[in-house]
């Protein structure tokens, strides 16, 4: 079973931004929506690293949450957190969608083969 580090790591990103906006501000909606994305984020993590071609929830969530993280960005300019987390999920949709379009295989990416 390959271990799809780089959807772990983005997981862990976007939970530990949830943390870091709730001790540096106090925001108990930046806490809750962090873990929850972050959570559902890792069990998309884990799907795919049991099984490749089962990014489904991985690609919905990282849709979703740039969409909102974008829509941040554009009213608001500020790069941390909203510029960051819609450039993490950006990229994140281009490599899902490579693999939904079948250019590449999420495998090339893990480490463990």
């Amino acid at each position: 079973m390959a271990i799809d580090y780089i959807s772990f790591a983005y997981a862990a990103s976007v939970a530990a931004g949830g943390i870091i906006g709730y001790v540096k501000a106090g925001s108990i909606p930046s806490l809750g929506a962090g873990l929850l994305f972050g959570s559902v984020l890792g069990f998309g993590a884990y799907q795919t690293s049991r099984d490749p071609n089962n990014y489904y929830v991985l690609l919905g969530t990282s849709t979703v949450l740039g969409g909102i993280m974008g829509a941040r960005f554009y009213n608001s300019g500020k790069i941390m957190p909203a510029g960051l987390i819609t450039v993490l999920s950006a990229l994140m949709i281009c490599r899902l969608g490579a693999k939904a379009l079948g250019m590449t295989a999420i495998d090339n990416f893990s480490r463990d083969k």
